[in-house]
């Protein structure tokens, strides 16, 4: 499990410092690990709670957190998250799922650009993206922000460290009530068991993702390390539907 636990390290780093976390990644990593694909997500989820938890705690006090746009595109995403966790997927459609959501990833954080300034959008045009997201989130055991925070750059919703505290609210929200949706689903008294047996690897996310807030908290999303997260998702996307 060591080499696993040092997979998990780096990823926490890399997504922590660019806002996300990770749990895209963790998901094709514990699947190409041979873990059970019923137990995948649980940990998953539990490890992206680890990491952005104190990164929202962080952006929060440095005053980077918009409240007031960030909470409605909680407010409707959390509860298709929930859905999607309670939503039965069997593994080859998991697999394919996240594989495209993967590749969709990599290339949304190579091309995403930042925003020099907040330009308003209406609301009602966010909303039902964030939904869908959130319900994706629940399903395939992801939080979603690494979707949403391209998109928010697209339009301008708001300068990148602004984004960046959305994204990392978005993806501790969505995981919480994704994971009870899938605790709820079945297996509940395994998926916890299957946590605490890999508690390796939610230690190596607690060391990256703390390392990894620090530079997006201080810096904001550097372009450098946005481009490396990028080549590791394409990399495990690549290795997760291909097989190589």
């Amino acid at each position: 499990m060591a080499g696993l636990a040092f997979a998990f390290l780096v990823t926490a780093l890399l997504y922590a410092a660019v806002g996300f976390g990770g749990g895209s990644t963790y998901t094709a990593l514990l699947i190409l690990g041979g873990i059970a694909v019923g137990l995948v997500p649980a940990i998953s989820l539990a490890c992206n709670v680890i990491v952005v938890s104190g990164g929202t705690i962080r952006f929060a006090r440095s005053g980077a957190m918009p409240w007031a746009k960030a909470l409605p595109l909680i407010a409707v995403a959390a509860p298709l998250a929930f859905l999607g966790g309670l939503t039965p997927v069997k593994q080859g459609a998991l697999v394919m799922l996240l594989g495209g959501s993967l590749l969709a990833s990599a290339i949304a954080l190579l091309v995403q650009p930042q925003a020099a300034k907040p330009v308003n959008l209406p609301p009602k045009l966010l909303l039902p993206i964030a939904a869908g997201l959130g319900y994706l989130a629940g399903v395939v055991g992801i939080g979603g922000g690494i979707f949403l925070a391209p998109i928010l750059h697209l339009v301008r919703w708001a300068e990148a460290r602004a984004v960046a505290a959305t994204a990392s609210l978005f993806i501790l929200v969505n995981s919480l009530f994704g994971l009870t949706g899938q605790l709820i689903k079945g297996q509940g008294g395994a998926m916890v068991a299957a946590v605490a047996d890999h508690w390796p690897l939610l230690v190596a996310v607690l060391v990256g993702g703390a390392i990894g807030t620090q530079i997006a908290v201080k810096t904001g999303p550097a372009v450098l390390i946005r481009r490396l997260t990028a080549l590791l998702v394409g990399f495990v996307a690549v290795r997760l539907l291909f097989g190589f």
